[in-house]
């Protein structure tokens, strides 16, 4: 890949191509929790290199705003949350949820100056447990997004986030890219109790998939097929859904599993890593594994989304555990290998040196489908997966006979049906 083309798919900031893209889509950017009730403390938040700050005002009204006072450039993080509005400590300008100004203690009400101080927001919608924004023209906004995990009821689900300290692009990239999962994941899919003793899980010794890539309503249907029982495929199903969501592929009647890689600024992210099942609450022993780290999340330091395991203590890596093929990478968690196989390629992955193979389609067709959509933006041409049917998807996992086309023999299997189950084996 040439620069110019690797700093167009990851600049994210105000006014690049990118950026411009990204702004045309809901962002998911907090949980629920961390807004818990009306006049809670502000949270700082960092989205495509804006600082901005989220608030619950005292009726439960939700805003985000820059981040900085407009009188001397203040962070109103440090502000007063009190009735219906942030006051900044310094000088007690006070701001509501859409960024007007209410109060200007040293000006005279009937002056009406602080009608005319407004700072720059953003709509805040709750939806699924998350708290989602749009940062693009008000008058293109487009519906609320709709996957399926969003409508389901909160015991059906289970969502994390955790900070990456690498590019949004090469942290999706990981996501879609299943031919990784035979190697850097092979020894957690046999002692992870979301993944082992299925089937799937077994199929993973064939480490030389191939490939077949389709384009779909939403972006890429992306199959990687292994050899099965004689005259067979097993076939994993990923989703890729503009601009950065990915579903991973089932286990058995484990739950579904999907990511959303969504920058913070140009050299780091937010992953986020939803778990579902569509007809069935989570069990209590799907809590526990999730909750200590296992599956597709990870352990944090306390009070922060930083993986425990991270770039300073070098992921807590297990060199004898490696050694003796206990594990693959000596890294314990899905989510932690990926982080660190991600994070080891750079700030920004230097793409004019890398070389890729047949099993790099996915990522190859994901990449021109991005550069193409940022470009076609700027020529007025719509970007595609506005429409919330384009979230209303499902990976999938199955065996088929070697003859048949994976994308033509279960169409039904990638389409979310309430009320029906997965196509997992």
């Amino acid at each position: 890949m040439e620069q110019a083309q690797n700093d167009l798919l990851t600049r994210t900031g105000p006014g690049t191509p990118m950026g411009d893209l990204f702004r045309r889509y809901w962002i998911p950017i907090l949980q629920d929790s961390e807004l818990p009730e009306n006049d809670c403390s502000p949270v700082r938040v960092k989205l495509l290199s804006e600082r901005l700050l989220a608030f619950r005002d005292s009726e439960g009204k939700l805003g985000l705003i820059d981040e900085f006072c407009a009188h001397r450039g203040v962070s109103l993080w440090f502000g007063r949350n009190e009735d219906c509005g942030i006051r900044c400590p310094y000088h007690g300008w006070k701001f509501d949820v859409t960024g007007q100004c209410t109060q200007v203690p040293s000006e005279p009400v009937e002056s009406g100056y602080a009608k005319k101080i407004k700072l720059r927001s953003y709509p805040l919608v709750e939806m699924g447990g998350v708290l989602w924004t749009y940062m693009g023209a008000p008058e293109k906004q487009p519906p609320m997004p709709g996957f399926e995990w969003a409508n389901l009821p909160g015991s059906h689900r289970f969502f994390s986030k955790r900070l990456q300290e690498c590019n949004w692009l090469q942290a999706m990239e990981g996501g879609i890219d299943s031919s990784h999962v035979s190697f850097l994941h092979s020894g957690d899919l046999h002692k992870d109790k979301l993944h082992r003793n299925t089937k799937g899980a077994n199929y993973q010794a064939d480490t030389s998939p191939k490939f077949e890539v389709i384009q779909s309503p939403g972006g890429l249907l992306i199959g990687a097929r292994r050899n099965a029982e004689p005259g067979q495929f097993y076939w994993r199903i990923t989703q890729f859904i503009m601009p950065w969501y990915t579903m991973v592929p089932p286990y058995g009647d484990n739950a579904l599993n999907g990511h959303a890689w969504v920058p913070i600024d140009d050299e780091s992210c937010f992953a986020w890593s939803w778990t579902y099942h569509p007809t069935r609450p989570l069990t209590d022993e799907e809590h526990e594994v999730m909750s200590a780290g296992g599956g597709i999340h990870v352990k944090y330091v306390p009070g922060t989304f930083r993986p425990l395991a991270n770039k300073d203590n070098d992921y807590l890596i297990d060199r004898e555990a490696q050694k003796s093929k206990r594990s693959f990478s000596g890294i314990e968690s899905i989510g932690v290998q990926d982080a660190a196989v991600q994070e080891s390629m750079g700030p920004i992955q230097d793409r004019t040196r890398e070389n890729l193979v047949s099993t790099d389609n996915a990522i190859i067709m994901a990449r021109h489908m991005l550069r193409k959509t940022a470009l076609d933006l700027i020529k007025g041409i719509e970007p595609m997966a506005l429409d919330p049917s384009a979230h209303a998807v499902r990976s999938a996992a199955f065996v088929l006979p070697a003859d048949k086309p994976f994308h033509s023999e279960k169409p039904e299997a990638f389409i979310a049906t309430a009320g029906v189950s997965h196509t997992s084996i």
